[in-house]
């Protein structure tokens, strides 16, 4: 095994939970989503979203924007700068760890 240990627990824990970092993946992929669109894609409930962005936003890796498409309430997130650069280390991290872990397949 030629990793170092200590690589294991830098692994950003914000990112690494699984529905923040379904948020996260569809956040890079596209220019913004509002959150009806991110709802339906993660099949999260509107709270438990809500709870996700509110977390990813005071980390700074989000910015939510409100606004209204006529006179309806429209939500836009859009990943940040700061939660770009975030992501692509969390992904070199787990690069990293798949790429120097034995693989124990038989």
């Amino acid at each position: 095994m030629n990793i170092d240990p200590r690589k294991l627990t830098e692994v950003d824990r914000l990112i690494h939970e699984p529905a923040r970092l379904l948020i996260l993946s569809i956040l890079s992929a596209v220019e913004s989503a509002d959150f009806l669109y991110l709802q339906r894609e993660t099949g999260l409930t509107r709270g438990n979203l809500s709870s996700h962005l509110s977390k990813l936003e005071s980390a700074g890796y989000i910015e939510i924007q409100k606004t209204y498409r006529g006179k309806i309430p429209l939500t836009i997130c859009i990943l940040s700068e700061t939660g770009s650069e975030a992501f692509q280390d969390y992904r070199e991290q787990l690069k990293y760890i798949v790429e120097n872990t034995k693989d124990t397949r038989r």
